[in-house]
């Protein structure tokens, strides 16, 4: 099938790609020159398992295609995804400004019947908004369909070619069976494809993101009350997870979410909820404990150093907001960074992919360190933010010798506190 992806973010970049594995001819378009003649060579801008080596092969294989012209990458596909950026406007509601162009250039570009797929984060409604857009730029049928994504940062290569399951909204049998076919490489294995109308796909999004919000928040806060009461979280969570009704995922005690999309999504839905006069107090109570969650975490260093921090040094162990990606939209590390230099700290600090990252936000204001160890020499304590798997078994004794104060903040509580103990570290976690 010939297909045409708008936009090269995360999501377009990932979503054309794996179309071009499956067998199909995709065109990936993107109004970024210079981006364009990277991604043509093989050079990515996000770090995500697996992409590059797909690129350059599909590439290689000339089943995938870069261009900025986005009038032949329309004419010349059946299916044509929009996956540009939605960011947040200053009332938490989606930004569609970027959408809607596309939309405004897909309808002066159509050519015959095409199926336009709404792949970005969007709205309740927007597909509707979009059909209104494209049928005051032409005559040609088309179709809507909303097919949300839910790629995980760190695994979307694997979430996309193995789904648990493809969400299709559309009022259409006919586009249905065109996306049915599309994907049906990705659910051999009996994976569902749901159907439904446009709104209610919207709406899966949102609802499902906002969900594991709240586990991850609903935790913290057990976490938090642990802490209160002298019970510890890490067994609390153990006795909670045995149970089949409540499962495993997304209940780690932590720093809390971050990203690009759990913070703006669970926004977007308060946003629509409260332009729609109903009330969602728990998605609200979500998203403030989630902020909460980063200044008890930077409260209980400034407690241990009687709240005078200056001059004093943190080593930071991990940047990005979760592990195998550069990624540090929102990230824990940034907040509670600023908060130790606002207080007069310094911060050196290390994370394995995010350094480029890291530089356009913190500037000179810390120290990067390309390794774990070489941030620790003379610190006053480490911090470890995220657990990325080079963390989770180092050496304590050399941590120990480098360390001013053998001195270690968790926040992932990644290691065993018997055993920091009895090294003679001093030991915090989330809950303990």
């Amino acid at each position: 099938m010939r297909v045409c992806v708008i936009g090269t973010g995360y999501v377009g970049l990932v979503v054309g790609t794996c179309f071009a594995e499956t067998g199909n001819d995709v065109i990936c378009v993107d109004n970024n020159i210079e981006k364009l003649e990277k991604l043509k060579n093989g050079t990515i801008p996000i770090y995500e398992p697996g992409l590059e080596d797909l690129i350059k092969t599909n590439v290689a294989k000339k089943r995938l295609h870069f261009s900025e012209n986005l009038n032949n990458a329309v004419k010349s596909s059946q299916v044509c995804f929009i996956a540009v950026g939605t960011p947040q406007g200053e009332d938490g509601s989606a930004d569609l400004q970027y959408v809607c162009k596309v939309a405004e250039d897909i309808g002066n570009s159509m050519n015959g019947y095409k199926v336009i797929v709404d792949k970005s984060t969007v709205p309740v409604g927007t597909a509707q908004k979009i059909t209104e857009i494209i049928k005051s730029k032409t005559s040609h049928p088309f179709d809507v369909v909303s097919n949300p994504e839910f790629l995980k940062q760190g695994a979307a290569v694997e979430d996309f070619l193995r789904p648990d399951r493809v969400v299709l909204g559309a009022d259409s049998e006919k586009a249905f069976e065109i996306m049915k076919t599309l994907y049906a490489p990705l659910v051999k294995n009996q994976n569902p494809v749901v159907t439904m109308d446009t709104k209610s796909a919207e709406m899966v999004k949102y609802a499902s993101n906002a969900f594991l919000a709240v586990k991850i928040s609903y935790i913290n806060e057990i976490a938090n009350i642990c802490e209160k009461v002298g019970a510890d979280i890490n067994k609390v969570r153990l006795g909670m997870c045995a149970d089949s009704r409540i499962g495993t995922k997304f209940l780690y005690p932590g720093l809390g979410f971050g990203g690009s999309c759990f913070p703006k999504d669970i926004k977007a839905l308060i946003k629509t909820a409260l332009d729609n006069n109903c009330d969602c107090k728990i998605i609200q109570a979500a998203n403030e404990i989630n902020k909460k969650q980063r200044e008890i975490f930077i409260n209980k260093v400034l407690s241990r150093f009687n709240n005078d921090v200056k001059d004093k040094t943190f080593a930071i162990w991990g940047l990005s907001f979760k592990p195998k990606t550069n990624d540090m939209r929102e990230a824990p590390s940034i907040t509670i960074i600023n908060a130790l230099l606002d207080k007069g700290a310094k911060v050196k600090a290390y994370d394995p992919e995010a350094y480029d990252c890291a530089k356009t936000v913190f500037g000179d204001k810390i120290m990067y360190g390309h390794s774990s160890y070489s941030v620790l020499d003379g610190a006053d304590a480490l911090l470890l933010l995220t657990e990325w798997n080079e963390f989770r078994t180092p050496d304590f004794d050399r941590i120990k010798s480098s360390l001013k104060n053998p001195i270690i903040f968790d926040g992932r509580n990644q290691y065993d506190e018997i055993l920091l103990n009895q090294s003679g570290f001093e030991y915090y976690q989330v809950g303990k």
